[in-house]
């Protein structure tokens, strides 16, 4: 096995499988210097502001003379004095294809009196404002498992209480964007097949005022959505107390559920990486994508999203758009986006994290070609903004920031009934009520880290597994996954402080 990985012929780039010392050979070419693990290695003399290609794609430009064997990084790799801003061809659906052979694979899901399936069982309590956050987590917290066992011992088929709240509802526009999507964004968290049944609490003079939001959503109360305010009920004693009456009400119907045999096709998957490196777009995240092809193919969808992590390889995704409608609706999220972190004197560049860099990533382009791998190769049926239903099958795109908590938020609020998130720093995640399995992209995060991670993906890197059988592994661990086993991050209890809704617009 070789100490290096080459992508692509025409890659400028060479990536690290292992840390190389100075003279190292790499195709001929004696290194220069130390290079770590899963970051680049130059494979001839590159000039000042001549592009470099890694996945035959532009992922920066020299910012100073390259000689073969040098370490490409920060130092010496940037976006060019246009930041990014080159000619990309969008080829709107050039490389559509025939939609694949169906197949059929089935799990053990709950379905719904409606016809939705649902992969997990919880009731939730959702805070219409930040100011009836503590009440709510009063109210779920008395049902907690682990402080209070015996309350939840006779509905074994509950997978608990849980209290999602945020620090938004109030001090912000009534009409505005912002308001419109915490609105969209509870909509779908109160009709989400993963929940039996959901209790509002809210404060009674905010923002977000809880009959506004269900008129505005079509929502109404009923045995298993029931809302009421702190101010109404007469003070935050009688708020919890209300709270866990209500709850108990709830739990016999909640726990009147079994799970059957249920097509693959119900399973909807949220697409997340974060803590990404250099082996992100090598290992896990094309693994992932072969599972995403694997789940279309049964039917399934798949939920990409995080669009400044898309920024630079957004053409790859055009050129596989079901229509051209599809693919126009992309770019202008890419457009809002750049003049979104110009108004707030940032760019698209703001990406990748300290942590990223120091495991081989340089540029967001860089990081963008490897993010987009996890949507497989299949075609890009719809485009929605954060936190939309998602009504298409096969694999769509989200519009959502690419901090992944606020992400992954806004894909379970479209329906998203289960999260794949690879990393290869070891970002700590859950997501409650849509379990998470976590791919590892390296084997030593997974040997450091094993209680953390489901898969480990680096054995791609290692040469002990292929892309297409570790994507096999991973479509298998999703129909578990969704049949009920427990993730690590559900083990450890995640879920709850993970709910954060995209705030935009001004704090008033």
């Amino acid at each position: 096995m070789t100490p290096f990985i080459r992508l692509h012929p025409s890659d400028d780039v060479l990536i690290a499988r292992q840390q190389l010392l100075g003279g190292t050979s790499v195709e001929g070419i004696p290194v220069k210097g130390l290079i770590p693990a899963g970051h680049k290695i130059a494979t001839h003399a590159m000039v000042p502001g001549e592009p470099v290609r890694r996945y035959n794609q532009i992922i920066g430009f020299a910012s100073q003379a390259i000689a073969p064997g040098e370490h490409i990084h920060t130092h010496n790799l940037d976006m060019g004095p246009n930041k990014g801003d080159f000619e990309r061809d969008y080829a709107f659906g050039a490389d559509v294809k025939p939609e694949p052979a169906r197949r059929e694979a089935t799990f053990m899901g709950i379905k719904r009196a409606d016809g939705r399936v649902a992969t997990r069982n919880y009731i939730g309590v959702l805070s219409s404002v930040n100011c009836s956050a503590t009440a709510a987590r009063a109210i779920a917290d008395h049902f907690s498992r682990q402080n209070n066992p015996a309350v939840l011992a006779a509905f074994p088929n509950v997978d608990g209480v849980v209290a999602l709240t945020h620090g938004t509802g109030c001090g912000m526009d009534s009409g505005g964007l912002g308001l419109q999507i915490l609105q969209r964004t509870l909509t779908g968290y109160a009709t989400h097949a993963n929940f039996a049944a959901v209790l509002v609490v809210g404060l009674g003079c905010e923002s977000n005022q809880i009959n506004a939001w269900l008129a505005n959503s079509s929502l109404r109360e009923g045995d298993t959505l029931r809302a009421f305010s702190i101010q109404d009920t007469g003070g935050t004693a009688k708020t919890v107390a209300k709270g866990i009456a209500l709850i108990k009400d709830m739990l016999p119907q909640a726990n009147a559920v079994k799970r059957e045999p249920c097509s693959a096709a119900h399973i909807t998957i949220g697409l997340q990486c974060g803590g990404s490196d250099g082996y992100s777009g090598i290992s896990a995240n094309p693994a992932l994508g072969a599972a995403v092809d694997l789940l279309v193919a049964h039917g399934g969808s798949a939920i990409l999203s995080e669009t400044p992590e898309i920024y630079g390889a957004e053409h790859l995704l055009t050129r596989r758009a079901a229509r051209r409608e599809v693919g126009e609706k992309l770019i202008e999220r890419i457009k809002w986006w750049e003049h979104y972190t110009q108004i707030n004197d940032g760019e698209m560049n703001n990406n990748p994290s300290p942590g990223n860099k120091a495991g081989g990533l340089t540029t967001i382009l860089e990081k963008s070609l490897g993010a987009v791998a996890k949507g497989g190769t299949t075609n890009l049926q719809a485009v929605y903004e954060y936190a939309q239903a998602v009504k298409a099958h096969g694999l769509v795109y989200m519009d959502t920031p690419g901090y992944d908590p606020v992400s992954a938020t806004g894909q379970v609020a479209g329906g998203a009934n289960l999260i794949c998130f690879t990393t290869g720093r070891g970002s700590a995640y859950g997501c409650a009520p849509t379990p998470a399995v976590k791919l590892s992209t390296n084997s030593a995060l997974w040997r450091k880290q094993e209680d953390d991670m489901d898969l480990n993906c680096g054995e791609i890197i290692d040469g002990s597994s292929t892309v297409a059988a570790m994507g096999q592994r991973i479509f298998e661990l999703v129909l578990a996954t969704a049949s009920g086993a427990k993730s690590k991050s559900e083990l450890h209890g995640y879920g709850q402080n993970e709910f954060v809704p995209w705030q935009v617009g001004a704090v008033m």
